[in-house]
Order: C-alpha cells, then structure tokens, then sequence
C-alpha cells in the first residue's frame, strides 16, 4: 500500500472496524471530475457491535449520512424526532440538519455507513423521501448488497487513480439505489405483501361487495397480476376467498347472536337472501338455519 493511501486510514475504537474518509485534495479532484462529480462519497465504513458508538452533530453535516443497520439497534434524533434503527433497517439524514445518533447500550448495532454529496445527492435524497419527513426504511437482506459496500471499500482502500475513483463512485449509485428503491428492487417480496394487506382490507369491509378490479386496483395493480399473486399465496381467488370470509363471519353471528338470517345478510352485504343460503351451503354442506340448530351456542 502506497503513502498516499495510509493517511486515509482513522481508527475509531470499535474491534473489527473499517473506515476511510477522502482527503481534501482527493476530495478536490472527485469534484472536478464530470463522470462522478454528481454524486460521490466523502467518507465510508462499517462499525460491527459498536458499543459506546455517540455521534451528536448539533449544526449537522455538509453532507447526506446513510446509516444501515444489519445487527443490534440503535437510536437516531433528526428535528427533535426520534427513530429506532433496527436490523436490516436503513435512515439518511439530510444534509445541514442538526442530529444525534448512538448505539443501543445493550444491544449494540452493527452499521455500515456512508457520507456522500453531489449535484444528484439532492435529488436522489428526494426520491427517497418523496416529500415525506426523515424516517426509517425496513428492506429485505440482500448479500449483493453487502458485497457491493465491500466492494467499493476496497477499491478506495487500494487505490485513489481517478479510474478506481470513479468505479467506486459509479458503484456507488447503485449500492445507494438498492436501498432507496429497495421495494422496485424487490418487487416479488413487496408483492406478496401486498396479498396480506388485501385480506386485511377484505376483513375490514366484510359489510360491502367488491369486483375482482376493486381489489386490484386497491393494491395498483393489474387484475391478472393480482389474481395470480393471490392464487398462489392462498390457494384461492380472491373473490373465492373473500366470500369465505364472509360465511366464515355469517358462522360466528349464527352461533353466538340472534340476528335473524336476513339481518346477517344485510350486516355482511348481501343483497338476496337466497344466493347467500346456496353459498353458505356450499361452503359448509349444510343450509344456515340448521347450521344454528346444530351448534347454536347454549347458556
């Protein structure tokens, strides 16, 4: 390793710690380049179970600051707001803003972290935010993700030659991205998710009827896409699926109310009695009045 590069090297305390931050005529350079003037970094690293780890910047920083927390936990204060910064959770705090953050005193957090600035920092912390106040990101683990931290680690720490410079800054907008547009990244994860929340809005309106395009359009997207993500995550339609859980309610009003059939019918949104009893029958292979003679409820 040549002279040049050693004097970028800062020990912070934490065993097994890592972190370089670019020197002021190395810093000069990156800004005169066009290719990665836009967006680069100015400092990196990665703290594993940094206990006592206490950062208070009461004027805050030139910079944008990523914090992405892979172990323990710990707290980050932006404009008088708190947030816990949990395992395979990410926050960016802006630039010149006032802020504190530490390490949980128990269970300390394991970070990988990076200053950047640029032109195109501004935007693309605008694009993560999407006008929102300052919060904290959940994500899947993704060990790409961290190879690509590593990675751009590394060729800063072998070399400051405007090509690895370069690379590591390129890089570095797609290590950035995979974070900020972590759910465009993951779509198949966030999809899935996405049925969950539809049999949640299913359960909350139990009392009114919806078409196949209703849900779909509910969750923004498309009817075929919906319906095979929900076939393949419930072995059902969701229509199919939305009326079991309305017969499933019908079953709980017949054993313990006296709600007559016709006042269950209204309450679950069914407008003919009669296509309610087929269905019920169907479902449960006996008609509802004698389903409550069965296992009405007896005090």
């Amino acid at each position: 390793m040549n002279a040049q590069v050693q004097i970028k090297k800062i020990k912070e305390g934490f065993v097994g710690q890592k972190m370089i931050v670019i020197p002021p005529e190395i810093h000069n350079q990156i800004a005169k380049n066009p290719l990665i003037n836009n967006l680069y970094l100015t400092a990196i690293g990665f703290y594993p179970y940094a206990n006592h780890h206490d950062r208070r910047r009461n004027t805050g920083c030139s910079q944008y600051i990523l914090l992405y927390c892979i172990e323990g936990q710990g707290t980050i204060t932006v404009q008088g707001k708190k947030h816990i910064l949990n395992p395979n959770h990410f926050f960016i705090i802006p630039r010149n803003t006032p802020h504190h953050y530490h390490s949980s005193s128990t269970d300390p957090w394991s970070i990988y972290w990076i200053h950047f600035e640029g032109e195109n920092s501004d935007r693309l912390y605008s694009r993560h935010t999407d006008g929102a106040a300052p919060s904290t990101h959940s994500l899947p683990y993704d060990e790409h993700r961290i190879e690509l931290f590593n990675q751009i680690f590394n060729i800063i720490e072998n070399s400051f030659d405007q090509r690895s410079l370069e690379l590591a800054n390129i890089n570095l907008l797609q290590f950035l991205s995979s974070l900020i547009y972590h759910k465009e990244t993951f779509l198949s994860f966030y999809e899935v998710d996405c049925v969950n929340k539809s049999i949640k809005f299913m359960k909350d309106n139990l009392d009114l009827n919806f078409t196949l395009q209703d849900f779909a359009s509910e969750q923004n997207l498309s009817v075929s896409h919906y319906s095979d993500l929900f076939k393949k995550k419930t072995g059902f339609s969701p229509i199919q699926y939305f009326n079991q859980m309305k017969i499933h309610q019908a079953c709980q009003y017949l054993y313990f109310t006296d709600m007559s059939i016709k006042e269950i019918c209204n309450t679950l949104g069914f407008k003919d009695p009669y296509y309610f009893s087929r269905l019920f029958k169907k479902l449960m292979e006996i008609a509802p009045a004698q389903y409550r003679n069965n296992h009405k409820k007896r005090t």
